[in-house]
């Protein structure tokens, strides 16, 4: 990741930006103001902590305001510790970034990238106030989640808010989140050579009867219930599903399954089910002897990856005797990056946009307003 100096980079890119969700129904038209031109692109993750004595801070940070019981933190503290304290997501963001600088570089586009998080360092307010320093006026901004929903879009779009308020209004640059991209054809190949990689690991007496199973992070129903950029509720459980269509259709399996991981929160509230470990226990007796599982809803292997699936579901299916592996993520695939500089390059130079869902494009905002005005997720 380059280290951009204070007061650098104040020559803009000579492109004018695209309009905003032009193409998308319902989504937001306002005009990303063609007169000026983005200087910048400002990476947005979730954050995870980098040693012991970050962990705890770390969670609060995440649960702030949700009421979290004490005991539940120190749960998830263990999990952490685990692994020496050390979340991987900060050091797999760094890597995706040097890999993007390259990608943007070979296009042309002479963009520093940023780096912030949402709940630990280097957090995106203090990122925002640096840019600010560095004399950046235009961003765009790509957040490493890629679906809508409250966690995965809306939130996003309060952290920008947030961290433009933080600065002040008048000092802090414009900056544009990018749209989702669960459907890019990149996004697609990366996950789908993965799953056939994972494939080829497991023994080959067991690989031809290997059930495919896809995950992604469960969320509450009724976040379920909002309506999504076309008008419907389920948008974030939708989108997942087609992410699975489209890789088991790539990597020709015909017969998968879609499970949830990671809910938190007490009992009483309802999540989307079934559980990946709980679905585990039913394949013994369906004749199932393997099972490969794509975390598909998941862009990089952070903790939740690492620990739900390679460890608690790893020792579930040897615990039912069956053959297990796990797919990689998509963002250690060079085409990840690609990915990104492209969603870049729909912005400055008009390039078409590329997806391979039916369902609206969505996720794009100027300033931390919603893609959908009446509001969405």
């Amino acid at each position: 990741m380059r280290v951009v100096p204070r007061g650098a980079w104040n020559t803009r890119l000579g492109r004018a930006p695209r309009l905003c969700g032009r193409d998308v129904g319902s989504a937001y038209h306002g005009r990303v103001n063609s007169s000026d031109n983005v200087d910048a692109l400002l990476y947005l993750s979730f954050g995870g902590p980098e040693g012991h004595e970050e962990v705890r801070p770390f969670l609060e940070n995440v649960t702030r305001g949700r009421n979290v019981p004490p005991e539940r933190l120190d749960e998830v503290a263990e999990h952490y510790h685990h692994f020496g304290g050390v979340s991987p997501i900060n050091r797999l963001n760094r890597e995706i970034m040097g890999s993007l600088e390259g990608e943007l570089a070979e296009r042309g586009l002479n963009l520093p990238v940023y780096f912030g998080n949402r709940n630990w360092h280097p957090m995106v307010e203090d990122t925002v106030e640096r840019m600010a320093a560095d004399g950046v006026r235009r961003a765009l901004v790509f957040a490493t989640s890629a679906w809508g929903g409250y966690s995965g879009c809306r939130q996003y779009h309060e952290d920008i808010a947030r961290a433009r308020s933080a600065v002040g209004e008048r000092r802090a640059p414009e900056l544009v989140k990018l749209r989702q991209f669960y459907d890019h054809p990149l996004f697609v190949a990366a996950n789908a050579d993965a799953v056939t990689r994972a494939y080829a690991a497991l023994p080959e007496d067991v690989r031809a009867q290997a059930r495919l199973v896809f995950t992604a992070h469960s969320v509450p129903l009724s976040a379920e219930e909002r309506s999504g950029a076309d008008g419907r509720p389920q948008w974030y459980s939708r989108q997942v599903q087609e992410a699975a269509r489209l890789v088991a259709e790539a990597v020709g399996v015909t017969g998968y399954d879609l499970v949830w991981q990671s809910r938190s929160g007490p009992p009483s509230v309802p999540w989307l089910e079934p559980d990946v470990c709980d679905h585990l226990e039913q394949l013994p007796a369906k004749g199932v002897p393997a099972v490969v599982t794509s975390p598909v809803g998941f862009v990089s292997d952070h903790l939740e990856v690492v620990w739900d699936l390679d460890n608690e579901a790893a020792e579930k299916a040897d615990e039912l005797g069956l053959g297990f592996a796990r797919a990689e993520t998509a963002g250690t695939d060079p085409r990840y990056a690609r990915m990104i500089a492209e969603l870049v390059s729909e912005h400055v130079e008009d390039q078409r946009v590329r997806k391979l869902s039916p369902l609206v494009k969505a996720g794009c905002g100027v300033n931390g307003e919603l893609c959908v005005p009446q509001g969405c997720c």
